[in-house]
């Protein structure tokens, strides 16, 4: 088994920030993923423990120097320039691991790291010690109010912001582009449930339902997004596209029939298995 950490950082549109942040992450970054609009990168580390422990290290570091949520605009919502940080249990052409406890000691460590030593506010999310489970919509709504940081300071750095710390199973970020804002943002709230979280957004001059597929091994971005057009369709609306954000797991895409793929913005390429085979990916340049 391996993990993967996919790092969300707010900023997606200075080339030489974005080529120094993929520099931070070294040998284990397999994809970056950039988008201007949303003013929002993902980083896609995976590797060994310790390895991926010193590189989102390290990563984290390069992004709290650079970047400023001060000045920061974007259509994504972000409470941190390190914006999300989960840690993820990958197992190479097999379903996604159930078991958490591994990603969760790495979770506590890196929080404890960022709180501690690098004094920026750290919120964790997924299974917490108690038994209970804590979501990132759970962070992101209660951040500050009803939920204190677990680890580092009470109050958010005026300049880094907070930053989100999870274990969790394999996810999919996947979006589908309709042909308008209201649109996005009715479909969105339809299709939202226990597998998938969605978001309607006016990007740039464009719109977008922009999703997390929580259990992309039950509901896959062909799934998602037969249902957005059939919503939008419903309505006399149209898709203009679809696009996949990082990286899919080998065993979801081929759940998928292959003739699929171009429409649903997939491909062979761009599996967690094919970068882990092909080593460190080039910055993914997206509209």
């Amino acid at each position: 088994m391996i993990f993967e950490c996919v790092v969300n950082v707010s900023e997606g549109r200075d080339d030489t920030t974005l080529a120094d942040l993929a520099g931070a992450a070294g040998g284990v970054l397999l994809d970056v993923h950039r988008d201007p609009d949303h003013n929002r990168a993902v980083l896609t580390l995976g590797g060994d423990a310790a390895a991926v422990t010193l590189a989102v290290r390290s990563l984290a570091t390069a992004a709290i120097e650079r970047l400023d949520l001060r000045t920061h605009q974007g259509a994504h919502p972000r409470f941190g320039v390190l914006d999300v940080v989960p840690f993820v249990p990958f197992e190479p052409g097999r379903p996604a691991p159930d078991d958490l406890r591994d990603a969760a000691a790495l979770r506590d460590g890196f929080a404890r790291w960022l709180g501690e030593e690098v004094v920026v506010p750290a919120f964790v999310f997924g299974p917490l010690p108690d038994g209970a489970t804590r979501s990132l919509p759970d962070v992101r709504r209660a951040a500050f109010t009803g939920l204190h940081p677990d680890f580092g300071p009470a109050k958010p750095d005026p300049r880094a912001g907070a930053t989100a710390v999870g274990a969790r199973r394999v996810l999919v970020a996947y979006n589908v582009w309709v042909d308008s804002v209201a649109a996005a943002r009715q479909v969105a709230a339809a299709v939202r449930g226990p597998a998938v979280r969605a978001l309607g957004l006016a990007v740039g001059d464009r719109a977008q339902v922009s999703c997390n597929l929580i259990e992309p091994d039950r509901v896959g971005p062909d799934r998602v997004y037969d249902e957005v057009a059939g919503l939008v369709g419903t309505a006399g609306g149209h898709v203009e596209g679809a696009e996949l954000v990082g990286l899919i797991p080998e065993a979801v895409l081929h759940a998928i029939p292959a003739a699929r793929w171009r429409t649903l913005g997939l491909s062979d390429e761009s599996t967690v298995e094919a970068r882990l085979e092909a080593g460190p990916g080039p910055l993914v340049e997206t509209t």
